[in-house]
């Protein structure tokens, strides 16, 4: 961020940390959404450094949130203005700078090196499986034999689950996954987790986006207890 005039570095830290939790921001002139006033969540800011009128942090924040019009309000309680001057992503969900980020000529020549060698290792390092994505979300571990069914959109019933983890909440987006760990869907909960341990029949959960592909797994669908139409 770079201020238009020199601040005492106590007050730049002293107003950044007003800034902290629910703001409301209005998206810049240009900006690829609508500029309607919205509420935005910002967890943490750690100044790092203040050199003259250039302060280095680390803004920790919801998604959506605008930081050149967050440093545009903090120059505003400043009193001198200021605007961003450099901007890093460091991290998005699970997907950080130092574990994930591959150049396009490191993608590039690991697509060579699979099509011309048969050697894939390199490009195992580039392509994530879509399992990554999720990692961080609450899951729920389904039966095989409700795994088809829900591929074709059905929803989830209680004889489907066989574990899933304490952060499952209602009303809440929830990865459907098989046993050996792959993602089938993204689901919106319809219970909690310590509601749905405690139930025989009923659907505990409605995918909103089908992953897996139709047919991976055998059709169960005459036979099994396991998933409803919903």
């Amino acid at each position: 961020m770079a201020l238009h005039e020199e601040v005492p570095e106590d007050l730049i830290r002293k107003v950044c940390r007003e800034f902290v939790g629910p703001i409301y921001q209005r998206p810049p002139l240009k900006a690829s959404v609508e500029r309607r006033l919205r509420i935005r969540r910002i967890y943490s800011i750690e100044v790092h450094e203040v050199k003259g009128r250039l302060v280095l942090m680390t803004v920790h924040c919801e998604a959506g949130t605008y930081i050149r019009k967050l440093c545009h309000d903090i120059g505003e309680v400043l009193g001198v203005g200021a605007h961003m001057a450099e901007l890093r992503r460091m991290q998005t969900g699970p997907f950080t700078e130092n574990e994930c980020l591959v150049t396009m000529h490191e993608l590039h020549e690991a697509v060579v090196a699979w099509k011309e060698l048969g050697d894939d290792s390199l490009l195992k390092k580039a392509v994530l499986p879509v399992e990554y994505a999720v990692r961080n979300m609450p899951k729920i571990y389904i039966r095989d034999s409700a795994v088809d069914a829900i591929c074709h959109g059905a929803s989830l019933a209680a004889p489907g689950v066989l574990h899933l983890t304490d952060d499952v909440s209602k009303g809440k987006p929830v990865a459907l996954m098989t046993l050996k760990g792959e993602l089938v869907a993204i689901a919106r909960a319809l219970m909690n987790a310590s509601d749905i341990i405690e139930i025989d029949k009923g659907i505990v959960a409605k995918p909103l986006r089908v992953i897996m592909r139709s047919g991976t797994y055998p059709k169960h669908w005459k036979s099994s207890r396991f998933v409803e139409k919903g």
